[in-house]
């Protein structure tokens, strides 16, 4: 992630001193939730996703998964995530970083919900604004 982006856009809003960076690595869920010492469900991944015309940020629960078809109900395209190469210069973080801040204009930013079967319902969706 760049965080230097990151820290700018909260500079922006006032809320720079909400950044919490860790000594341990969080690049994955598992790595998070441990450094944290929390459970991997707490932890918020960010997905990657090639929309219609535009990227695709979802925000979900860590341990939650895709739902493929309620994805192509709500984005009209089958759930195809980017090559981890394709991140940064689509999202503007690389993988391992991703986070729905500071992304690249015209990145969607949606948030999911987890079910009871552990699978992600899209709640709702916008350009992600930090207030």
């Amino acid at each position: 992630m760049s965080i230097e982006k990151v820290r700018a856009a909260f500079a922006a809003q006032g809320i720079a001193d909400r950044i919490r960076e860790l000594n341990e690595s969080s690049a994955t869920v598992a790595l998070a939730a441990q450094a944290l010492d929390c459970e991997p469900g707490r932890i918020a991944k960010t997905l990657s996703f090639q929309g219609k015309e535009q990227p695709i940020l979802i925000v979900a629960a860590g341990d939650g998964k895709i739902d493929n078809h309620r994805f192509k109900e709500r984005f009209g395209v089958k759930a195809k995530m980017f090559a981890s190469e394709e991140v940064p210069e689509k999202i503007g973080h690389a993988v391992g970083g991703v986070c729905p801040f500071a992304v690249n204009e015209g990145v969607e930013v949606s948030f999911a919900l987890a079910s009871a079967k552990n699978s992600l319902r899209i709640l709702a969706h916008s350009h992600l604004e930090i207030v």
